[in-house]
């Protein structure tokens, strides 16, 4: 099992441009969206019958005719959304894998929940194209338990690179629980997050230092993440850490996938932790609910 989750990082990693040789087509230029109050996306070669009143749009399941008080938003598409003939809106999960960063942040307006294995929640906000800001907690409360709550908050500062081919990223992970001893000062990490490539390919180097109590860890921690779109709704993604210390050291590796629906996706796959002081390997499911949420398209 080890070994073919080394595949499947190889492969996220040095697979074949295949997405981008698909991203191109003849009418891109004048390929638009549509959505209409009623809630339906519309994507074709628009035509206008009269300015502010009536629109023509030919989709693949014909030829529509719109007025515009019955339009909510329509924006011309970019020709990197056009693969074949299917329109990929942008994916707004980008930011992230099942649970470490990208370098990539959410851009101004987007937001997202995301719920893992019922317990873990958080909400995430990008405020500007430059900072996202995340919070959670265990719903301890729900269950009777009222005086200890664990809760976390994720600030993330993110720069994308000149050529548009990565980002960087650097933020802190804080973790603490209310009904603690005021001594406790919480735990956490910061870390910073090197991404290459785009918001559909990409493949993300991490560092980070843990911290307590004022003093910080002597051992870093390490990452190597990746995710791949494959198409309109899917995306595989694996996501592994190393630590080194010493003689002794650990690895947690991951493969997975991401299904990615117009206002919903899924996360699912298995964790595999393995290492000098870990013995039978063992699987570590892993499920997530994703819901976004403000700017679209």
């Amino acid at each position: 099992m080890k070994y073919l989750l080394l595949i499947f990082v190889g492969w996220m990693i040095f697979g074949v441009e295949a997405i981008s040789q698909k991203s191109k087509s003849e009418h891109a230029d004048s390929t638009w969206i549509v959505e209409t109050k009623d809630g339906n996306t519309y994507t074709g070669m628009l035509k206008v019958l009269q300015t502010g009143v009536l629109y023509e749009i030919t989709t693949s399941i014909g030829v529509l005719t719109l007025r515009e008080e019955n339009i909510s938003f329509i924006k011309k598409v970019e020709a990197n959304r056009i693969h074949g003939n299917d329109y990929w809106p942008d994916n707004p999960h980008s930011s992230r894998y099942f649970f470490a960063p990208s370098g990539y942040g959410l851009r101004k307006g987007e937001g997202y929940y995301t719920n893992a294995w019922i317990f873990f929640n958080q909400l995430s906000y990008g405020f500007t194209n430059w900072l996202t800001l995340g919070a959670g907690c265990v719903p301890t409360f729900l269950f009777g338990a009222r005086e200890f709550i664990p809760y976390w908050v994720t600030p993330k500062l993110n720069f994308d690179l000149k050529n548009g081919k990565g980002a960087i990223g650097l933020g802190t992970i804080y973790l603490n629980v209310t009904g603690l001893d005021e001594g406790s000062n919480g735990v956490g990490l910061v870390y910073g997050s090197y991404t290459l490539g785009s918001r559909e390919k990409q493949l993300t180097f991490g560092a980070g230092l843990g911290y307590s109590g004022g003093s910080f860890s002597s051992t870093p921690a390490f990452s190597l993440s990746g995710l791949r779109r494959t198409s309109k709704k899917w995306a595989l993604m694996t996501e592994n850490y190393f630590v080194f210390n010493g003689s002794d050291g650990f690895f947690l590796m991951s493969g997975g996938a991401r299904y990615m629906a117009r206002r919903l996706a899924i996360d699912f796959g298995g964790f595999i932790p393995g290492g000098s002081s870990v013995g039978a390997i063992i699987i570590l499911p892993w499920l997530s609910l994703n819901v976004p949420f403000g700017r679209r398209y």
